[in-house]
């Protein structure tokens, strides 16, 4: 029984060991032709307008209702605890710029771009067209990584900022209405207590989500196996994987983060 055991373990750490060798060289790849070769412009617009633009509906939504529902509860926390809605702005604003924009975004993107990355990759290793892309000359890396990872790098960190503000609005909108907040008070707490670095604290993070997921989609992509059923395994893999990866990295960038004084 110990026998069988430590062979599962070991099978499944040699086919993770083998895993992150093959996003190593993928990476290697990526860096070489990013010096080698000029930035495909084109489709890089193109890729920023299908993540950011077409996403950005979404992570407004998402992070609107995020803030109103952070006022509301800590509206009436706060009057539990003190008979007053105090400090509401305060509150919702560092909950979201540090932690919950971020990863909100972050994850919403991996959901809808990332599993379409994916399932795009997959289908053109399935149907043969990226060894087409070698017979002709074209290398995947130049022609398919590059503009996607350059799209995710700009376009997430964007999309937080505008999930920060709406999330703000969105709180602020709870507190005004529902705790008969003045809006004077609520942007005062927000602009007394909010330095540059706790904005920092949760924008440097989007930089390091988007490489992961967007490593993640094209991994999966990429080694998809044959058949549709393949390509619909690979984008579920891929989207939950990111999922919880983004949760991972959270944690661990943040303790970072503390560690160094960016709080």
């Amino acid at each position: 029984m110990r026998h069988y055991i430590s062979e599962g373990v070991g099978r499944r750490m040699m086919s993770l060991a083998q895993k992150m060798g093959a996003v190593s060289l993928m990476i290697k790849s990526l860096i070489v032709w990013s010096f080698r070769a000029k930035p495909e412009t084109r489709e890089i617009v193109k890729q920023s307008v299908r993540i950011g633009v077409d996403s950005l509906s979404v992570t407004i939504l998402t992070s609107f209702f995020t803030g109103m529902v952070l006022a509301l509860q800590m509206g009436y926390t706060s009057k539990y605890l003190f008979n007053e809605p105090l400090y509401i702005g305060t509150m919702v604003a560092f909950s979201l710029v540090k932690e919950l924009a971020p990863v909100l975004t972050s994850i919403v993107v991996a959901g809808r771009v990332g599993a379409s990355v994916t399932a795009e990759i997959g289908t053109m290793k399935v149907t043969e067209q990226i060894d087409a892309l070698y017979t002709l000359g074209t290398n995947p890396t130049r022609y398919l990584l590059i503009p996607r990872y350059a799209a995710f790098l700009i376009t997430i960190p964007l999309l937080t900022v505008f999930a920060d503000f709406m999330g703000i609005f969105g709180g602020f909108l709870v507190s005004n209405i529902k705790f008969s907040v003045p809006s004077s008070v609520y942007w005062n707490d927000i602009f007394t207590f909010m330095e540059i670095k706790n904005f920092m604290h949760g924008f440097v993070k989007t930089f390091a989500f988007a490489f992961m997921i967007v490593t993640v989609s094209c991994y999966k992509g990429l080694t998809c196996e044959e058949g549709a059923e393949g390509v619909g395994k690979a984008t579920t893999e891929s989207v939950v994987t990111s999922m919880v990866l983004v949760m991972v990295l959270d944690y661990f960038i943040s303790a970072a983060l503390v560690a160094v004084g960016l709080i």
